[in-house]
């Protein structure tokens, strides 16, 4: 396992992942609800930004590895899934978004590693759409996170639409995923059984 600076931000990443949950698990009388959401929402802002520095290093000092493109999606699924979690049991996202944008997260991430695995991992290389769809998440749940208003402005309303159209784009980057692996999932679905 390669380690450089890319790598250990993503590790950074995903040990950050149990202490972002540990907040809301803390006794009532260690820190106020509007501080525990402020520290929350730093943690995963912090996270989020991890994400975007360790790619940018990665190719800057041409650091790639083969380790490095499979951790670095696994802990962004992680960070957002963890979240999604939260989120739901604080009853500030419903179910349903969170289903529909964990099982994207499952469905894509099973289609990518099959569609690598007979050597058309192209056909599902990252869209635009699927930019515009973390973009989306990553914006929403601090905000979902945070929640409380900032100068007047209802911060919960802005993650609660974004949060919305993160959903849209996630069904609506999910078809076009499988519409463009269609061709090699029909010549290729000798269905084993197995797994």
């Amino acid at each position: 396992m390669p380690i450089n600076v890319p790598i250990a931000l993503t590790w950074l990443r995903i040990v950050m992942i149990p202490l972002l949950v540990a907040l809301f698990y803390l006794p009532g009388d260690w820190l106020s609800v509007p501080v525990r959401d402020l520290v929350a929402t730093c943690a995963f802002v912090i996270a989020a930004l991890t994400d975007w520095f360790d790619g940018w290093l990665a190719r800057r000092w041409h650091q790639t590895s083969s380790f490095g493109a499979f951790l670095d999606p696994v802990a962004d699924k992680l960070m957002v899934c963890a979240a999604l979690l939260v989120l739901l049991d604080l009853n500030r996202v419903d179910s349903f978004i969170a289903l529909i944008i964990i099982g994207r997260e499952i469905t894509i991430s099973a289609l990518r590693e099959w569609m690598a695995k007979i050597g058309f991992s192209s056909s599902v290389a990252v869209h635009r759409l699927g930019k515009f769809k973390t973009a989306a998440q990553m914006v929403a749940i601090p905000c979902l996170l945070y929640w409380q208003p900032i100068y007047g402005v209802s911060v919960r309303r802005v993650g609660w639409w974004l949060i919305v159209i993160a959903a849209v784009l996630t069904v609506w980057s999910m078809c076009y995923y499988l519409r463009r692996a269609w061709p090699e999932i029909r010549d290729h679905s000798d269905y084993s059984g197995q797994g």
